[in-house]
């Protein structure tokens, strides 16, 4: 007869871990097998208990050796647990009978027995974590160039709402633990507790556990932000922390108070393990620079901190300079021009220094010496394959051709009839514009996108979608917010006659008549030359010292891949003057990509060069252009209207205030000259809470907010990605 496999049990494949969990058990129960030495010296009923635990922890380590199934290592839990609360009842409450006990924390036998306890617990909820923390097993989102590969898969066991609340609550708690660690480490023990340790530990011993607890709290500080997204990585690093700074503060100073806080975190750890499933994020080496920074600031005050806790056991009266000196050389393990009145307080402060220097160079070193993981870019395959998609499907949306910028990521439908090009940028996964493809397809990759998110923990945001995306995404829990409006030009009705369009005709002829001609062709049409002088002139003129756009721009000019794109150039007496550079809109449309002139040229050559470009459409077969995006128009226009109310005046205010730094009201005014129709366009987020972060990364995505260059070829980062290759020029101006 067979035995039956121990399927269910954590880790049973292990032949380590049910080890360490029977040694642990086998631990208490010859630690209180141990505390008997004093048979009568206490109520009989505790003595039975001492035995009753003694046989129950062997009982459990037998069958953590023959069977380890899940309800095997439950109960050994719960054995550890039980004889650590009920010593630690004993000690702070007292057991009837029993009031001498109270208080009495020297005790070696009792001590023995605790620490055998926190261990063996410490080793069953780490085992217990192990096989059932991730999310069920599920299909795999399909990869970039293989639609059709997986079916949607399925939702972890909790809404994510509710998700995402359980783990807030427990990385509050890890970072609550963490500080406490911290603090508990910086101030000086009990001198009680320490002669009581000093038969057990040796006071450098001590010393350096006080140092690995101060670390390892600032570790926990950190580990708080991955958990509150839910990352499987910090969940995993968190345990092993919390079980390893239990023991520390058991060791620095008999502490027990913080090592059952750190025991109860660890058990909500375990208990919330299904929340943490998320996978890591793409890095870049720029984290290992930010981490450096933070931790360096954070290492000096916590550094400053600890010498003024021990500030009665320095020698004289140092000055801050010194004192500062002293932190700066003890985080790389040189001892400083302080000095001190007995071994124990040298010992730690120069052990926690050093730990902290040591968690900083560690933390670093990971970030930095690892292999970058950049966002993933838009390969030749599924380019071409959006290519296909837009030559079918692309006069739905103006900013299609935009998704075929190759700094963004694609993911796939199920049937492959559909796809959503988007960036990660601060944990936020940003597309733009509606999903490429058949408008049926549209629900599977938006589920596709979700799905995504969600198993990396990311917020997902769409900006500058339709309004029947919008619905689209609507359908799907995501909530949507007017951006403004894209300017459309119906080249059939356009005209210059009129008065409205008097600023516009004069513009135009005042242009003429200095001289200046436009010229539209496709890019294809232009030569090798004439292409590396329209970059170079794009480049040149750029207004600030970086290139920006994401969302409605293609962020490149005069590839080979784009020879359908127009160019329109202005030129005075054989000089180029300006240019503007359109993306197809499907068979019959344009949208505006680059607006450039030289700053030296009249006022009105953009004017010219759009109206030469609608001149010029019929022959391209072309009937509308898109031009530029006007952000909150109807909020402008609203607010400026008789009788329009305080609210509506308010906000116009605040938008025209913010124009002295963005081209709001700008781009407004420049659009209404031609008398386009308004298009809406939409921004789609899950919830109000998440529109900062959401803002903060379509900021740095659109590149409003930069990293230094310099840094960022220092780090091998793509900081400075945005240089021209054969062009890679987006307009400031522009949407």
């Amino acid at each position: 007869m067979t035995r039956a496999a121990p399927v269910d049990g954590p880790a049973t494949s292990s032949i380590i871990w049910r080890g360490a969990g029977v040694l642990g058990l086998t631990a208490v129960a010859v630690a209180h097998l141990a505390a008997l030495r004093d048979w009568g010296a206490r109520a009989d009923y505790l003595d039975a208990g001492m035995v009753a635990f003694a046989a129950a922890a062997a009982a459990a380590a037998a069958l953590l050796g023959l069977r380890a199934t899940r309800a095997d290592w439950v109960g050994a839990g719960a054995v550890a647990a039980a004889a650590a609360a009920a010593y630690l009842l004993s000690r702070v409450v007292g057991w009837p009978g029993a009031s001498a006990d109270v208080g009495r924390w020297s005790s070696p036998d009792g001590t023995l027995a605790l620490a055998a306890d926190l261990l063996a617990f410490a080793v069953v909820a780490t085992a217990l974590s192990r096989p059932s923390a991730a999310p069920p097993r599920t299909p795999a989102v399909p990869r970039s160039g293989e639609p059709g590969r997986s079916r949607l898969p399925a939702r972890p066991p909790r809404s994510d709402a509710v998700s995402r609340r359980v783990a807030t609550a427990v990385a509050g708690l890890t970072w609550a633990l963490g500080a406490l660690t911290v603090a508990s480490a910086l101030l000086p023990a009990q001198r009680d507790r320490l002669r009581v340790l000093a038969p057990v530990i040796p006071v450098p011993a001590s010393a350096t556990a006080t140092a690995a607890a101060a670390s390892l709290g600032v570790l926990l500080l950190y580990l708080a932000g991955g958990l509150r997204r839910r990352k499987r990585r910090a969940w995993r690093i968190a345990v092993v922390v919390v079980v390893v700074v239990a023991a520390s503060h058991m060791a620095k100073g008999l502490d027990v108070e913080e090592a059952a806080i750190s025991l109860g975190v660890l058990g909500l750890l375990v208990a919330a393990r299904r929340e943490f499933y998320a996978e890591g994020d793409p890095t870049t080496r720029w984290l290992g620079v930010r981490r450096f920074a933070q931790l360096l600031v954070l290492d000096v005050t916590l550094g400053m901190l600890l010498l003024q806790a021990y500030d009665q056991r320095v020698l004289g009266h140092p000055s801050v300079g010194d004192r500062l000196r002293h932190v700066l050389l003890g985080l790389v393990g040189i001892s400083g021009p302080l000095r001190f009145r007995s071994d124990r307080a040298e010992d730690v402060v120069i052990a926690t220094l050093l730990g902290f220097g040591l968690l900083t160079a560690l933390v670093t070193a990971y970030f930095v010496l690892r292999p970058a993981e950049p966002p993933g870019r838009l390969g030749p395959v599924d380019e071409g394959r959006l290519r296909e998609l837009l030559a079918r499907h692309g006069r739905r949306d103006s900013l299609g051709y935009f998704a075929l910028r190759r700094d963004k990521s694609v993911v796939w439908s199920p049937t492959g009839k559909a796809a959503i090009c988007y960036r990660v940028v601060h944990g936020v996964l940003l597309a733009s514009g509606d999903p490429i493809g058949d408008p049926e397809a549209w629900p599977g990759a938006v589920g596709e996108m979700l799905e995504l998110a969600r198993r990396h923990a990311w917020v997902p945001a769409v900006v500058g979608c339709s309004e029947l995306g919008a619905t689209v995404y609507g359908r799907h829990g995501l909530h949507a917010y007017e951006l403004g409006d894209e300017a459309v030009v119906s080249v059939p009705q356009f005209t210059l006659e009129g008065r409205a369009m008097r600023c516009v005709r004069q513009a135009v002829a005042r242009v003429e008549r200095a001289g200046y001609a436009a010229r539209v062709r496709r890019v294809g049409e232009l030569g090798p030359n004439e292409l590396t002088e329209l970059v170079a002139a794009a480049r040149a003129w750029r207004g600030g010292g970086v290139e920006r756009g994401f969302s409605m721009a293609l962020s490149r000019l005069g590839d080979p891949a784009d020879a359908d794109c127009v160019v329109v150039t202005a030129h005075r007496d054989g000089a180029l003057r300006g240019l503007l550079h359109f993306v197809p809109w499907g068979p019959d449309g344009l949208s505006l990509d680059l607006m450039r002139r030289d700053r030296s040229a009249e006022n009105g050559l953009n004017e010219l060069l759009i109206v030469a470009m609608i001149a010029a459409a019929p022959d391209l077969g072309v009937t509308r252009l898109s031009l530029n995006f006007a952000a909150f128009r109807a909020a402008l226009a609203r607010g400026e209207r008789i009788g329009a109310g305080p609210v509506s005046r308010l906000w116009r205010m605040v938008l025209v205030f913010a124009s002295r730094w963005w081209q709001i009201e700008t781009l407004y005014r420049f659009n209404a000259k031609f008398c386009p129709d308004w298009t809406p366009r939409y921004l789609s987020f899950p919830a109000t809470r998440d529109l900062p972060r959401i803002a903060l990364a379509g900021l740095e995505a659109e590149a409003f907010l930069v990293r230094p260059r310099t840094l960022g070829r220092l780090l091998g980062t793509s900081a400075g990605a945005a240089e021209v290759q054969v062009a890679d020029e987006r307009e400031p101006a522009r949407r």
